[in-house]
C-alpha cells in the first residue's frame, strides 16, 4: 500500500494534516479524496492545481487512490504552459477550485464539488502503474512528463525514512511548492506513507517554520538562507529533531550559520525528478558541509569521464554521476528517443551533474555538467567550489559562476555577485587568496539580484553570454 495513512492501517489522527491553517485527520482526507477518485476513476490521466491548499492536496490523492496518473500543475502556469502539459499528459480533466485565468484544452472541475464517497475502498494499483508525470524545465525544448511509478515513490520514500529515522512521531515541517519531488513527493506523500503529521506552512517563511513545532523541516537552499538571517526564528527551530535541505546545493555560510543558530547541522541529499532522492545523509552520519551523503538503500552510484570510462572513488577525480536502483522513472511520456538517450549503453541513468565520491563514499556535488564544470587552460574546475569561496567573504550575500568562452583558455571563470561594499579586483583577489590561482575568477559582476525559478535554484543558462 503506497499510502497507509489512507488506508485504515494506521490509527486516525484528527490533526493529521494542517495546510496553511486548514486542517484535516486522515480519515477526513480519505473521505474527500475518495469522493474525488470515485469521479474520475478509469481516466488516461487527470491534472490538479498544485496549490498549497486542502483542496490541491485532496485532489492529488482522489488521483492516486483511484490509481489515475496525476499531473501536477503549477498554479501560476502561463498559458503556453499550460496548454502543453494538459495537451502533452493527455490529462482527461484539470481539477481546480480556482478557474484558470487562461482557456485551456479540458473540462475544469471543482475539487471540492459535494459527492458521496465509495462505500467500499477501491483497489490499491499495482506498484508498476504510474503514479505521477511531473513535467521537467528541460534545457531545451518544452518541459518533458517524467514517469513515477507507486513502486519506485514507495521505495525511495521508505529508503529515506530510514535514513532519517522518520516516524509516525515526527511533525513534517515544510512550505514548498507542490509540483515538485522535494515538496509532492517528499513533504506530502512522505508523512502519509510513514505516518506522521505534516505542517505545510503556506509559504516558507522564517516566523511560520519557528511557529510550527515541527520535529522534521524540509527546505531549499532560499529558505534555509532566510533562516539563517532571522536569528529568532532560527534559534525556535533547536528543539527540532532534523532539518533537512535539498534541491540544490546549501551555501556552505549558511549550512555554518544554521548550525550556529539552532544547533542543528542540516542534513543534506542529492536527487533529480527522474531518479527521486538518491544520495542522502544519514541522522547518524557525519554532516559534512558541501556533501550529501552516501546512496540510500537499493542505489548504486558511479562516476565516469568524458570517454564514459568510470573513475576513483577518490575524493578528487570530477566525473558525470550515474545512478541504477529502484527509485528511477520508467521514461519520458511519449519521448522514446530522450529516454533512450537518457542512459548509458549498460543501463545507468545520466544526471547530466558532475561530482566527486571520497574514499569513504560521500558524495559532493559539484554542479551540472553543461553549466558548472568549467574546462579552463586544461584545467577542470567544479563553479561551487569557487561559489562556497566567494560566499565566505563578508560582503558578499549571493553568488554564481559559470564558465563563459575564451579565445585562450577555452573557458573562463566568470562569477555574479550579489554584495554589499565589494569591488570586483577585491573578490578576484580574494578567491586566489583561498584557491588555486586558475580557480579565480577572471571577471566578477556586480548585480541586484540571481534569476532563480520556483524551487530557489539559479537559472545559470540566463547568465551564460
Amino acid at each position: 500500500m503506497l499510502l497507509p495513512a489512507l488506508g485504515g492501517v494506521l490509527p486516525d489522527r484528527p490533526d493529521a494534516v494542517r495546510i496553511d491553517g486548514e486542517t484535516a485527520s486522515w480519515e477526513e482526507l480519505r473521505t474527500a479524496a475518495a469522493g474525488v477518485a470515485g469521479r474520475i476513476v478509469g481516466a488516461p490521466a487527470v491534472a490538479v492545481y498544485a496549490t498549497a491548499t486542502l483542496p490541491g492536496v485532496v485532489g492529488m490523492l482522489g488521483g492516486l487512490l483511484a490509481g489515475v496518473p496525476v499531473v501536477p500543475v503549477p498554479a501560476d502556469a502561463g498559458p503556453v504552459e499550460l496548454r502543453h502539459i494538459l495537451t502533452d499528459s493527455g490529462a482527461a480533466l484539470l481539477l481546480a477550485d480556482t478557474p484558470p485565468k487562461h482557456p485551456v484544452p479540458v473540462p475544469v472541475e471543482p475539487v471540492r464539488t459535494a459527492r458521496p464517497a465509495s462505500s467500499g475502498r477501491l483497489p490499491e494499483p499495482s506498484g508498476t502503474a504510474t503514479a505521477l508525470i511531473l513535467y521537467t524545465s528541460g534545457t531545451t525544448g518544452a518541459p518533458k512528463g517524467v514517469l513515477l511509478t507507486r513502486d519506485a515513490i514507495a521505495h525511495d520514500l521508505d529508503a529515506l525514512a530510514e535514513a532519517w529515522a522518520w516516524t509516525p512521531d515526527d511533525v513534517l515541517v515544510h512550505g514548498l511548492p507542490l509540483y515538485h519531488v522535494h515538496g509532492l513527493v517528499l513533504g506530502v506523500l512522505g508523512a502519509l506513507r510513514v505516518g506522521s503529521r505534516l505542517v505545510h506552512t503556506g509559504r516558507p517563511h522564517p516566523d511560520r517554520y519557528a511557529s510550527a513545532d515541527g520535529t522534521l523541516l524540509f527546505g531549499v537552499p532560499t529558505v534555509w538562507s532566510r533562516i539563517a538571517d532571522d536569528p529568532g526564528s532560527a534559534r525556535a527551530l533547536a528543539p527540532a529533531r532534523l532539518l533537512v535541505s535539498g534541491s540544490a546545493p546549501l551555501p556552505v555560510p549558511v549550512f555554518d550559520r544554521l548550525a550556529e543558530l539552532t544547533g542543528h547541522r542540516p542534513v543534506e541529499r542529492y536527487g533529480m525528478t527522474e531518479t527521486l532522492i538518491t544520495v542522502s545523509t544519514r541522522v547518524d552520519g557525519e554532516r559534512r558541509p558541501g556533501y550529501v551523503g552516501l546512496p540510500v538503500r537499493g542505489v548504486r552510484t558511479r562516476l565516469v569521464d568524458d570517454t564514459g570510462a568510470v573513475l576513483p572513488a577518490d575524493g578528487e577525480s570530477i566525473g558525470e554521476l550515474q545512478v541504477a536502483g529502484p527509485t528511477l522513472f520508467t521514461g519520458y511520456l511519449g519521448r522514446p528517443e530522450a529516454t533512450t538517450a537518457a542512459y548509458a549503453p549498460d543501463g545507468w541513468f545520466r544526471t547530466g551533474d558532475v561530482a566527486t565520491v571520497g574514499p569513504d563514499g560521500q558524495h559532493r556535488i559539484v554542479g551540472r555538467a553543461s553549466t558548472d564544470l568549467i574546462k579552463s587552460g586544461g584545467y577542470r574546475i567544479g563553479a561551487g567550489e569557487v561559489e562556497n569561496m566567494l560566499l565566505a567573504h563578508p560582503g558578499v550575500r549571493e553568488a554564481a559562476v559559470v564558465g563563459a568562452p575564451h579565445p585562450d583558455l577555452g573557458q573562463q571563470v566568470v562569477a555574479y555577485v550579489v554584495g554589499d561594499g565589494v569591488t570586483a579586483q577585491t573578490l578576484i583577489d580574494f578567491v586566489a587568496s583561498g584557491l588555486s590561482r586558475h580557480k579565480r575568477p577572471r571577471q566578477v559582476h556586480l548585480v541586484e539580484e540571481l534569476p532563480r525559478n520556483a524551487m530557489g535554484k539559479v537559472q545559470k543558462r540566463q547568465l551564460l553570454p
